[in-house]
């Protein structure tokens, strides 16, 4: 739990200091004065770290209160509502004072970076660790299916030929079962026969309605080695022993056989395993915890993978591309948080900090803090006043119009879209809340 907590914390820290950073670098580009650049709230007025460098205006520091951070931009309304310094004649360096199209890339400016960030990350990852592929027709276990999948057609251990004729990559689990849902047929192979499912035009609101996932690939349970003085060495399992049985029982997912050994612990069981070509049973004495002392093979290591290595050069248009598609996957989502279904998966804290692992991996770590600053970013893009995206939505009024909004209306609006993200956010996490009672 507390890896989890110095994970969330370290990647939205990042998040909102590269997007403060972006509203910084753009209003300095066009002479706009910034009062203040903090990491984390310096509520009260009190700050763990302040500095304001000689001949500089900004006060750089970092809060005591860690949920996120700002850019005070002198000028502006924002959730500062300070009044008492638009009653003033307005400066040359003041916010108000710009142009619309310079205040429209000051406020565009987090937004841009949280997405440069994003394409930045995604290009690392492909440059430091490259990329592995696995199109769904070489999963030749095939894939276990969730009953909400199973009902319009699906059966485990279907092996997933095509979707809307073309093969896919389902190590990218989230956009191939994004996929799935969002096409209008998919072929599976089933034994010999080839067989075509149509994919209704609700299937979305369908999952999200049952709150669980669609399918995942069937992982056989193939052991890659024996802890010492485990049951498992004890019974004389070795390493590329393939499990077949339990108890008589077919496990053809390893989902299958750790559950079966879970209700059988402290029990003496008969595993059926492949071991060198021929088919073995051994005794093993499972213990308290349902464990029984092997190291599994992944599932690159059991299904023929692509591996792709990237170079400087390649790895800047990967970063590209990964970002420009999860953009379009999770815009496309945005759709569904207006429907009932939609809005009960919307989530806060507790639902970010579910996408880190117990264990900190450092692939994993910049995979999801590279997600969250897309999501970030959209987010922000909502024509809320309170966001970005509302002061967006005013500036592009005023561009087309030519008529600039009220500072008065402004503030009005500032209001409202402060109270309308207090609501949000007490929604989102008190969803939390609940998914955590039932669970």
């Amino acid at each position: 739990m507390l890896s989890i907590v110095i994970q969330l914390l370290a990647s939205l820290s990042l998040l909102v200091f590269v997007h403060e950073l972006g509203h910084y670098i753009m209003a300095r580009i066009f002479g706009v004065k910034v009062d203040k650049f903090y990491l984390f709230f310096d509520a009260g007025g009190k700050a763990l770290f302040r500095y304001k460098p000689k001949n500089s205006s900004t006060e750089f520091g970092i809060g005591w209160l860690p949920l996120g951070g700002y850019c005070k931009i002198s000028g502006m309304i924002d959730e500062s509502l300070d009044t008492e310094q638009m009653k003033r004649e307005p400066s040359k360096e003041e916010f108000r004072s710009k142009p619309a199209w310079q205040r429209f890339f000051i406020m565009f400016g987090g937004v841009l970076f949280n997405v440069i960030l994003a394409i930045f990350i995604y290009a690392g990852i492909s440059y430091h660790w490259g990329r592995v592929e696995l199109t769904s027709d070489l999963v030749h276990s095939g894939m276990a299916f969730a009953p909400v999948a199973k009902d319009i057609g699906f059966q485990d251990g279907d092996i997933i030929l095509s979707i809307d004729g073309e093969k896919e990559d389902v190590l990218d689990q989230q956009n191939f079962t994004r996929k799935v849902i969002g096409a209008r047929y998919v072929q599976v192979l089933r034994g010999e026969e080839k067989v075509d499912i149509r994919i209704p035009e609700d299937m979305m609101k369908r999952v999200l309605r049952t709150q669980q996932g669609v399918l995942t690939p069937q992982m056989p349970f193939v052991v890659d080695s024996v802890f010492p003085n485990s049951p498992a060495s004890a019974a004389g399992i070795m390493p590329g022993d393939s499990l077949i049985a339990v108890n008589g029982t077919q496990t053809p997912d390893i989902r299958d056989a750790q559950k079966m050994l879970q209700t059988l612990s402290n029990n003496s069981i008969t595993l059926t395993m492949s071991s060198k070509g021929a088919i073995r049973d051994y005794q093993v004495q499972v213990d308290s915890t349902g464990i029984i002392g092997v190291q599994l093979k992944h599932l690159t290591e059991i299904y023929p993978v692509s591996k792709i290595k990237y170079n400087l050069l390649t790895a800047i248009p990967a970063g590209i591309k990964q970002g420009v598609n999860t953009i379009r996957s999770y815009v496309g989502d945005m759709k569904y948080v207006f429907t009932k279904e939609g809005a009960s998966q919307i989530g806060g804290f507790g639902t970010i900090g579910s996408l880190f692992p117990k264990q900190f991996n450092w692939f994993l770590f910049w995979n999801i803090t590279a997600l969250i600053s897309i999501i970030l970013a959209v987010m922000n893009l909502l024509p809320i006043p309170a966001l970005d995206g509302g002061h967006i939505m005013f500036l592009l009024y005023e561009m087309f119009t030519g008529r600039k909004v009220s500072e008065s209306f402004m503030i009005k609006a500032q209001i409202v879209g402060m109270i309308l993200l207090l609501i949000l956010i007490l929604y989102a996490n008190a969803n939390d809340v609940v998914r955590f009672l039932i669970r």
